[in-house]
This record gives C-alpha cells, sequence and structure tokens, in this order.
C-alpha cells in the first residue's frame, strides 16, 4: 500500500513517471479522462488552440451571426417609440394607462372610439383609448411609468352661499332654517357657470313662507329663477391616479382635468407626494370639503387628506386607522356610513383575496369591526379585492372587485350588495357587459384591466374611467430569465454537439473534482479516501464522462440518422437562440400606436379583392385586425361570390361590400358607412408589420391632407414614363405615392375622385382596368391648396404574397408599366404635370422616410 500510493499521486500530479508501469502511459485507468487532457495538454503545449476551443468559437460565430441577422430583421432597428425622455421606463409593474367609456348605464359602457367623437384640434377622427398615458404625463413634465387607479371628480361649479351674510338673514326668518338651507344649497345645488352671489338668493327669498318651509320647494324656485343655467351642460371632470414616478420608484397622486366629458385632458400636476408609495385615490364629498383616502399601506396606516385649494393642494385631517389596508373605500348606505378595505398584513391572511368592513356614522370615523371580519380570505381570483369605486344603479349597490387569478389585475368583477348590515354581508355576481379586447399586447389593456370609476354626469349619461394593461405583471424580469434560460440551453446544445462529433472528449475534467492535484501525506490520502463526499463527487465525474464514448457509440456521425440528429440538434438550437434574442432584446412584443399631440385615433382599412384572392384574403384580414389602430376592414367585392364573414377571422368587426360592377374605381367609392376619417388603402396582397402600418397613421395624422404611404415614385422626364422605386431612389426624390398601400382623407379623397371633373380620369381607368391610384395623385396634386401633396413612410419590410399564387393581377411587369405610362400622359392633358415636383427623401425629422 505505502509503494502504491505515490505512483497514483504521481499520475493524479501531472503524469511524472515513478516508475513501476506507468512509464509507458501517463494515467491511472480510473482517471483516464482528467489524465487525457493533461496529457494532451502537455503533448500539444505548442498549440494555440485546442480542438475543442475550436469547436466551442466556431459555434459561437455561427450563433451569433444568426442572432444578429434574425436581430435586424425582426426588430426594425431605427423605428422604435418616440417615448419621453423622461418616463415610460419599462417597469415590473407594467405600462398601466387609463381609458374613457360612456353608456346609459354602468353595464353598458363602451370605449370612447365606439362614440365617434372628433377633435379636430388633435387630429383624432375618432379620439381612441387610451386617453391618458405615461407619455401624455411625462411630456407635460411631470416623469411617469405609468398610471392607473383612476377616480373621477365631477364639479359643476358648487353655489357656495357666504355664511356670514346670508345665513344672518336666514335667521330673522328662523335659526332653524339657516343651518338646514346651507347644508342643502352647499351640497346638492350644481350650476354649471360661475357662483351666484348670496345676495341673487336673498332677493327672492321672501317668495318662501319661511314659516312651513319646504326644501324641496326652495330648491325648485331656485332652479325656476336659475333655468337658463341648469340645462346647459359644462361639467368640469377632474381625473384623480397613481402615476410612478421613474425616479424615486414609487407612486404619487397625479389629477387631471377635462371639460369634454373625458375626451382630452390637461395635466395639472402631481396632488399628493410623500415619502412612501401612494396610490388608489378615492376622492369624495363630505359636509361641504372634498377629501382624499388614498392607499398608504407601506406606511401602515389608513390616511384621510383634505382639501385646502382644490385639486393641488391637501392636508392630512386625520388618521383613520392604523392599519395597512389597500384599496380602501367609504360609502353611505342605510344611514351608515361603511369602510370596505384589505388587509393583508396578518396571519394567514390571502394576498389579494381577503375582504374586511368596518361602520360608523361619520367618514371621519370612530370605525367599528364588522362581526364577520374578514368577510372573505378566499383564492385571489373571487375579487376580494377592491377594484373601484362602489356605484348605486336602480336602487341597488355594487362593489368593483379585481380578479387576481392569473396575474396581478387579471380584470374586474361586479357585485351586487344584497344585504349589508352591522353583522350580516352578502353579495352575488353580475356581469359588467363590457366588451373584452381580443387584440392581445397590441390592444392597451388586452393582457388585464383592474380598476374602474363609472359615475353618472348631471347630464344623465354614465362615463367611466379604466385603467389598462398590454403586459402581464411582471413581464420585463419573466423576458429577461426565459431569454437567459434559452441561451444556456443552446450552450449545453453546442457541447452536446461537440460530443457527438468528437470535439469534446470528456464532459468534466477530474481536476475540478479533487481537492490537491499535487504531492500528498499517506496521512493526507487517507483522510481524503475517508471523505465521503468526495468520493462520491469524483465516481459521479468518472461516470459522466462515460457519456461521450457512449454518445458517439450509440449516436454515429458518419451515418444518415447520426447526421438527422446532428441537424436537428443544430436548428433547435437556432430555434431557441432567436428564441432568446427576442426575449432579452425584442421588447414586450406589441406593436403600440404612435401618439399625436398626446392622444390616439382609429382607422378604417379598405381592400379591393375578388374570388381568385380569397386565400389572400384570409391572411390579410387575420393580420391586420390585429393593428392597435384598425376599427374596421371594409373589403369591396369586385367579382365571384363572396366570402361569409365568419369565414374571416378578425379581431375587429368587418364589412363585405359587393359591388355589381368589376371596376377598379370601386376602391375609391363613396361610403357613408365609414366611420373615420381616416381610411388606409392597402392591397389585399400586401403583407407589412402593424408596426410600419401605425408610423404611417402618425404621419397621416400630421398631414391629413396629404396622401402618406409606402410605395414612392418619381415622374419626369419626356415623354413622361412610369418607373419604379428603385428609379426615385437613384434621383433622390419622388413626387407620387401609390395608394395601393397609403392612407387618404376619406371625407376629401372620395369626393374628388367621383367629382364631375374626375369623370375622365374615371373612364380611361375603366377602359385600361389600371391607374386608379395615377389618377388619384394627379387630383390631390390638381386642387391642392398645398404644394406638397404626398408624403412616404418607409416600412421595414413587405412581401407581395400575389407571387405566391397565379392571381395577381399585374403579371407582366413590363406591360404593366408601360399602361401607366400611356395614363401618365393621358392625366397630365386632363389635369396638369406632376413633373415640375419633386420631394427628397430623409426630409422628415421623424427619419421614417429614408
Amino acid at each position: 500500500m505505502g509503494g502504491s500510493s505515490p505512483t497514483i499521486v504521481a499520475s493524479i500530479g501531472g503524469g511524472v513517471n515513478s516508475g513501476g508501469g506507468t512509464s509507458g502511459s501517463c494515467c491511472d485507468m480510473s482517471l483516464r479522462c482528467w489524465c487525457r487532457w493533461r496529457c494532451r495538454e502537455h503533448q500539444h503545449q505548442h498549440r494555440l488552440f485546442s480542438s475543442a476551443w475550436v469547436f466551442f468559437f466556431a459555434c459561437f460565430v455561427l450563433y451569433g451571426s444568426v442572432a444578429t441577422l434574425y436581430a435586424w430583421l425582426a426588430f426594425t432597428p431605427g423605428f422604435t417609440q418616440p417615448h419621453s425622455s423622461l418616463g415610460c421606463l419599462e417597469d415590473n409593474e407594467g405600462s398601466w394607462s387609463v381609458g374613457v367609456f360612456y353608456g346609459d348605464s354602468p353595464f353598458s359602457l363602451k370605449p370612447i372610439e365606439a362614440m365617434n367623437v372628433w377633435k379636430d384640434e388633435i387630429a383624432a377622427w375618432p379620439v381612441a383609448n387610451p386617453v391618458l398615458t405615461c407619455a401624455s404625463v411625462s411630456d407635460a413634465g411631470y416623469p411617469s411609468n405609468f398610471v392607473a387607479d383612476p377616480f373621477l371628480y365631477e364639479q359643476g361649479n358648487l353655489l357656495m352661499i357666504d355664511s356670514a351674510n346670508t345665513a344672518s338673514k336666514w335667521e330673522r326668518k328662523g335659526q332653524s332654517i339657516a343651518v338646514h338651507m346651507n347644508s342643502v344649497f352647499l351640497l346638492a345645488l350644481k350650476i354649471s357657470k360661475g357662483q351666484k352671489d348670496a345676495a341673487q338668493l336673498v332677493s327672492w327669498e321672501t317668495e318662501v313662507a319661511w314659516n312651513e318651509v319646504d326644501i324641496f320647494a326652495v330648491i325648485k324656485l331656485f332652479w325656476h329663477h336659475n333655468k337658463d343655467v341648469f340645462e346647459k351642460p359644462g361639467d368640469t371632470l377632474y381625473l384623480f391616479y397613481e402615476t410612478k414616478n421613474p425616479m424615486t420608484m414609487q407612486g404619487d397622486i397625479g389629477v387631471s382635468k377635462s371639460t369634454d366629458k373625458g375626451a382630452t385632458w390637461q395635466q395639472l400636476g402631481i396632488a399628493l407626494n410623500e415619502d412612501w408609495h401612494l396610490s388608489y385615490p378615492y376622492v369624495f364629498n363630505y359636509l361641504d370639503q372634498i377629501y382624499m383616502m388614498p392607499e398608504s399601506s407601506s406606511k401602515g396606516e389608513l390616511r384621510l387628506y383634505r382639501a385646502l385649494k382644490f385639486p393641488l393642494q391637501w392636508t392630512l385631517d386625520k388618521v383613520i386607522m392604523k392599519k395597512p389596508l389597500v384599496d380602501a373605500f367609504i360609502i353611505n348606505y342605510d344611514g351608515k356610513y361603511w369602510l370596505f378595505g384589505s388587509d393583508h398584513s396578518g396571519f394567514g391572511a390571502s394576498k389579494n383575496g381577503q375582504l374586511e368592513i368596518w361602520y360608523g356614522s361619520s367618514p371621519l370615523g370612530p370605525w367599528k369591526p364588522h362581526k364577520n371580519n374578514p368577510i372573505y380570505n378566499v383564492e385571489k381570483s373571487f375579487g376580494a379585492r377592491n377594484g373601484g369605486r362602489p356605484f348605486f344603479y336602480n336602487g341597488n349597490l355594487y362593489r368593483i372587485g379585481q380578479d387576481c387569478g392569473e396575474t396581478y389585475g387579471k380584470g374586474v368583477r361586479i357585485f351586487k350588495v344584497e344585504v349589508l348590515t352591522d353583522d350580516e354581508y352578502k353579495e352575488v355576481e353580475v356581469p359588467l357587459g363590457l366588451i373584452e379586447p381580443n387584440k392581445g399586447r397590441n390592444s392597451w389593456n388586452g393582457a388585464r384591466y383592474h380598476h374602474l370609476d363609472v359615475q353618472q354626469l348631471s347630464s344623465g349619461e354614465w362615463i367611466g374611467v379604466m385603467d389598462g394593461d398590454r403586459v402581464p405583471s411582471g413581464d420585463p424580469s419573466r423576458r429577461v430569465i426565459l431569454g437567459c434560460a434559452s441561451v444556456v440551453v443552446v450552450a449545453l446544445l453546442v457541447a452536446l454537439l461537440g460530443v457527438i462529433v468528437g470535439a469534446v472528449k470528456c464532459i468534466i475534467p477530474l481536476n475540478w473534482c479533487v481537492h490537491n492535484s499535487g504531492k500528498r501525506s499517506d496521512a493526507f490520502l487517507a483522510w481524503e479516501r475517508s471523505d465521503l463526499f468526495s468520493s462520491k463527487v469524483r465516481r459521479f465525474c468518472s461516470r459522466l464522462n462515460r457519456a461521450p464514448s457512449f454518445l458517439r457509440g450509440w449516436i454515429k456521425p458518419n451515418t444518415y440518422a447520426g447526421r438527422l440528429v446532428v441537424a436537428i440538434i443544430f436548428v433547435v438550437g437556432v430555434a431557441l437562440m432567436c428564441t432568446g434574442v427576442k426575449y432579452i432584446y425584442g421588447g414586450n412584443g406589441a406593436e403600440e400606436a404612435y401618439l399625436w399631440k398626446g392622444h390616439y385615433s382609429q382607422f378604417t382599412l379598405l381592400t379591393m379583392t375578388y374570388d381568385a384572392r380569397l386565400w389572400n384574403l384570409k391572411m390579410y384580414v387575420k393580420h391586420y385586425s390585429r393593428c392597435s389602430s384598425v376599427r374596421e376592414i371594409v373589403v369591396v367585392w369586385n367579382k365571384g361570390i363572396p366570402p361569409k364573414v365568419s369565414d374571416l377571422d378578425s379581431a375587429v368587426p368587418v364589412r363585405i361590400r359587393v359591388e355589381k360592377k368589376n371596376s377598379l374605381n370601386n376602391r375609391f367609392k363613396i361610403d357613408p358607412k365609414i366611420k373615420t376619417r381616416a381610411v388606409l388603402e392597402l392591397d389585399d396582397d400586401i403583407m407589412m408589420t402593424c408596426d410600419d402600418i401605425e408610423r404611417g397613421f402618425r404621419v397621416w395624422r400630421q398631414y391629413p391632407d396629404h396622401i402618406v404611404g409606402f410605395y414612392p415614385r418619381l415622374i419626369d422626364g419626356s415623354p413622361l414614363k412610369y418607373r419604379g422605386e428603385k428609379y426615385a431612389r437613384r434621383h433622390k426624390g419622388y413626387n407620387m405615392i401609390l395608394t395601393g398601400a397609403a392612407f387618404i382623407d376619406s371625407q376629401v379623397a372620395f369626393r374628388k375622385y367621383w367629382s364631375e371633373e374626375a369623370k375622365q380620369g374615371r373612364d380611361l381607368v375603366d377602359k385600361y382596368f389600371n391607374c386608379e391610384d395615377v389618377l388619384l395623385n394627379y387630383l390631390y396634386a390638381n386642387v391642392s391648396s398645398s404644394s406638397r401633396t404626398v408624403e412616404y413612410v418607409r416600412p421595414a419590410w413587405a412581401i407581395d404574397t400575389s407571387k405566391l399564387s397565379g392571381a395577381a393581377i399585374s403579371r407582366n411587369t413590363k406591360v404593366h408599366y408601360q399602361v401607366r405610362s400611356n395614363c401618365l400622359l393621358k392625366f397630365s392633358e386632363m389635369y396638369g404635370s406632376l413633373a415640375g415636383h419633386k420631394w427628397e427623401f430623409d426630409g422628415r425629422k421623424d427619419g421614417w422616410d429614408l
């Protein structure tokens, strides 16, 4: 034993020959894999790289090139959302924004875009949700990563009675009347313009029999004297919301103002900012005072603030409760005030599934706990956590709860309160009636919505504000984890490939598994042998290093089956590498709409097709209906039996307009059913990204009197000749945009096209069955008040799917171009030449016309 140990140690130490049977071999059989590495290191130490390192480096270059190519093709570099530099940073809590809804009842709410609210000053025809975003708040000078938890406060100017003047006069009529009337007028009477002077009230107070005062008679009499004021709308809406500051990474309470029922909002600033996180700004009236009760759970208190100078100056009125309640509200019901909230700090409390109730005679307290607290302590999808302001409808009280099942704030649920007493509470769920978003992450609320405040305006109409998010909670971290995991799996697959092809001889060198590779004493070796963990690790490494030989014997790379396995592993690695790059660098996967003047809008997508191109249409509708700003798709059906709308997979309404005559002029036919001013004329055989479409729409909103499109042409020469895009780029300019992919003003373009002066041109289009897009460019140039009539937007990529079938309209390019050249000559005689105009590429600040 004493003589053999040094021999083994010498072998472990690096192949030093100590005599015996080891002179012909540098290693003991039990350490063959490790020794192979060490022996080759000594035998080939003059080499810079081993075969394994060369293999790994080659795979790194190959997979890195694939990832770079994928990123270049998929992420459209240079075309990014122009978010404010102050805010809108990726946040694990989400990218919340706020939308507005209207309806005849709280159960028939529809988004603002469905109400067709048009605003010329922001080029929104119609205005579309969301109406409040991190960008609109940040651009106003208040940095924000997201806005959420919206609460409305309607203020038609309250009648403020001077208590020192008016009440003293009432006291001469009756002491008890003075106080009561003061309270009634301060709380109940709303007028919509200015404040009424108290003297005006006193001037007709003698008409009332003060010794037999009927409060409602007084209100009725006041309304009679101010009828013209009461009948005029114009209430001011204030919106309080949580805004997350990207510098402090905590929530503050922001406030905005609207004078057009929520269509547009003026950002007023930060209403409340504390040293801790604030959210859920529940605002309400009590005894002529405006209060706010935001969530302050991180402070461990429920605090009540009172407005000093509404809406931006507030002071702490009192601490209602020394409990970290979340999403609490106060409601007056059946002669008592009720406080609903959730306390997640207690032992055994179900987070987002707990609800408690307190009651008292005043919102200021004191509060008594409900006999059955906690009312709920259930799983988080139930809706126990509050999700907005409760409301009354048809004499019933309704509570809004959050469904936090799949992710935090997945949705809202409505509960009708059937019993609310000191010792009993019962509610039943009722349907909300909202249409669920179906555009996925391209919808501003496609992933979740968790807060709703619905109120009835003085006009009788119901309005609701709701927050929404296009991504689930924790999405940025999830993407990074999945991306890194994909890259790690690729690394393992590369190692597996190396083993199969023989570039990697063993998996774990045994010198990574032993304590000491130098000489050791007999005593030390005896201790080492007794170390079970070290021994087990070495045995595991030895067995693991047998895998390469086993794999090479099982999967022989020189056979067809072996090559197939190698190819499959390589392809899987490429797919995972692209997946990893997408998760890490590809953003949240949404193709969002672009703001213009702080607001969004929508457009109608119109295409013209016929029966032979039905497969094109199905693919077209499925893809473009998911684009964020598409409101409706109109299919102009020129020939054959039209499909059923149910045959098309669409996220928006589809209307098929069947034409009696097969004519290209049908593309620009006046259609009073179109509900948007913007129309995207897009051929059914053109496929491009939704982001390209959204950028084009954004440019059109800036230049609504122009044709804004993706295919530029330059018309010049003598005689005029029609040429492709390459010619325009060689000559660094364009003066025509093809309307096969272009935004136009439906109210202007269609009327121009079907005007009497355009009749000759339309006849020529029917004659050649071509040139309808050329004609519209001539008509724009002929009557436009602006010298420039076209704008180009460069798409990241575009595919002509007609090339994949035999259904292309213009199969012979040479003949097609010759017909169009003839059209140019004819149209120039009719409407004047375009050759005198030319606009250079890269002429706009957005850089989208390169």
